[in-house]
């Protein structure tokens, strides 16, 4: 009869049809695997990039920071080389005083009625004693 090779051809189709159902199914997975590895992968990307910008936020921070140092240091620095000139230049005017012949004289004065010797007051005013004693003999 006719119907073996209709059955035969149901059969043949069914089994095609499941093979493809099969197929159908297999790529199903694939894709539901793939879209889980995707997803994955967008929420690896997205806490990446919010690190990067939280580094980017901090870098800024930092760099600001180190911006305001920065000048806060030029700011003492300028503010100590004022006071680095003033500083020489009381020096100066103190070793101008201590150099002018009055205050010597006072010096050797003083370091007399004290009771020094010629020679501990040349030593302590750093002249010699001849200048010394021609002071005192100059000043009785």
């Amino acid at each position: 009869m006719n119907v073996t090779p209709f059955l035969t051809l149901v059969i043949v189709f069914s089994l095609l049809e499941l093979l493809i159902l099969g197929g159908v199914l297999f790529f199903y997975l694939r894709l539901r695997r793939s879209e889980t590895l995707l997803n994955t992968l967008q929420g690896n990307q997205e806490s990446l990039l919010a690190r990067i910008e939280m580094n980017a936020r901090l870098e800024r921070e930092i760099v600001a920071t180190f911006a305001q140092r920065q000048a806060e240091l030029r700011s003492l620095d300028e503010k100590l080389e004022e006071r680095a000139q003033e500083l020489r230049r009381l020096l100066e005017q103190a070793e101008g005083i201590c150099r002018s012949p009055q205050f010597l004289r006072e010096i050797i004065l003083n370091g007399r009625r004290k009771g020094l010797s010629s020679r501990q007051i040349a030593r302590n005013a750093g002249l010699s004693v001849d200048e010394v004693e021609l002071i005192l003999a100059q000043n009785p």
